[in-house]
């Protein structure tokens, strides 16, 4: 039954682990199941509408109006006919045409495309973190897979081992206890096997969740060739750029404001029927045309004022930036920093496991031989064990160094 059982077992592993899938794979599901990114685009495509809307604005408005109008005078009382007519009906068609400025049509334009800059950026920004949260989950349960298998390797290894151990015990080469000392580190392997086998399935759920999707099988991840990537000026950074944008927008407004304090002038004009059905009501036919200005005067030094809070808000913004600049070149050479120090820390740990490999073969074969200590065996192995871990966790911690390095020195 125990035979049955793993057989049946080994082969629901198999087939668990038959898929495979790589980074792009997630960054892609994630990217089409973010409803930030819909909305952002969406975002996009409402203003592309409202600047249609103002632009409609431009173009000659066109109202059709019908009003009938009585007023009796009943027993002498009523309005009084020179004003009200009595009654009136009438038909008109009304048209009203702005006469904007080239400027001004201009000057309205731009507000719209900076703030269709302004959600680009935020999109590319939030594709940025996004693609930097799913690597770096990526990343995480990738190493948490390799130290899976280097642990399965080791379990095997141990396992052969243990089986050489218990016959030379059997033939009184070595004590029972060493055996026993041995099998209880063969036990503590598979304990640790097991941890990493749950912590790999809740690496891969998360990333999942992270990714908008739902599924709790087991996959094989593809190692992540993650490199650092071509650095830019700081000009060209996406997150310097929306400072710039700012500053545009808040100077597009000062254009606004001026605009709306030239005069403006409209074009009025009517056509149709308009009669009080007092004098030859068939020949009330005809239209009207005229012109409307608008001038500007006084509004208690508002436009000033406006001013003078927008240079406040430029003024702010520039202060932002210049920190934010600051802060950025620090980060840098920071993560640039933990960049090198994780390099040297491979360097010696690979030192380090030279020397314990080499141990570890030269107590094999004094195994076979009843020479080897088996206290300094098992501490051999757990040192490879741990050193083998440790330079595990060094790669992933390099990983994620280099994703971070590249989400501030990259705009993809």
């Amino acid at each position: 039954m125990k035979l049955k059982f793993s057989i049946i077992f080994f082969l629901f592993i198999i087939k668990s682990f038959s898929q495979e899938k790589d980074l792009i794979f997630y960054i892609q599901k994630a990217q089409s199941n973010s409803p930030l990114l819909k909305d952002l685009s969406n975002q996009i495509k409402s203003n592309k509408i409202d600047s249609l809307i103002n632009r409609a604005n431009y173009k000659p408005q066109i109202k059709a109006n019908l009003n009938a109008y009585y007023a009796p005078i009943l027993d002498g009382f009523g309005y009084d006919l020179t004003l009200s007519n009595g009654q009136t009906v009438s038909g008109l068609v009304g048209i009203n045409k702005k006469i904007i400025g080239k400027n001004q049509i201009n000057t309205q334009g731009e507000s719209y495309q900076l703030l269709k800059e302004a959600i680009l950026l935020n999109k590319k920004v939030a594709i940025k973190e996004l693609n930097k949260l799913i690597i770096g989950q990526y990343i995480t349960a990738s190493g948490t897979a390799q130290q899976l298998d280097y642990n399965k390797k080791m379990g095997f290894l141990l396992k052969d081992e243990s089986s050489i151990l218990k016959k030379l015990t059997q033939n009184s080469i070595y004590k029972q206890t060493d055996y026993l000392l041995f099998l209880s580190t063969v036990k503590q392997q598979e304990l640790q096997l097991l941890q990493l086998k749950q912590q790999y399935q809740n690496d891969l759920g998360l990333l999942n969740y992270l990714s908008g999707e739902t599924d709790t099988t087991f996959v094989n991840l593809k190692k992540p060739n993650i490199t650092i990537q071509e650095s830019f000026s700081n000009s060209k950074s996406v997150f310097l750029k929306q400072f710039e944008v700012d500053s545009l927008k808040i100077i597009n407004q000062n254009k606004l404001i001026n605009n709306a304090y030239k005069p403006s002038l409209s074009l009025l004009g009517d056509a149709g029927y308009l009669s009080a059905f007092v004098l030859d009501a068939h020949k009330n036919f005809g239209f009207s045309v005229g012109l409307g200005l608008s001038i500007p005067v006084y509004d208690g030094n508002q436009k000033s004022l406006q001013h003078q809070k927008n240079q406040t808000a430029l003024n702010t913004n520039l202060a932002y930036k210049t920190n934010f600049n600051k802060q950025y070149q620090q980060q840098l050479l920071l993560l640039r920093q933990k960049l090198q120090q994780a390099i040297a820390i491979e360097n010696q740990l690979q030192l380090q496991l030279q020397i314990v490999d080499a141990l570890i073969e030269a107590n094999k074969k004094l195994l076979l031989t009843g020479d080897a200590q088996i206290t300094d065996y098992v501490i051999a192995i757990g040192n490879v064990i741990t050193i083998n871990n440790t330079i595990s966790q060094n790669k992933i911690n390099t990983l994620q160094l280099i994703n971070e390095i590249n989400y501030w020195n990259n705009n993809d």
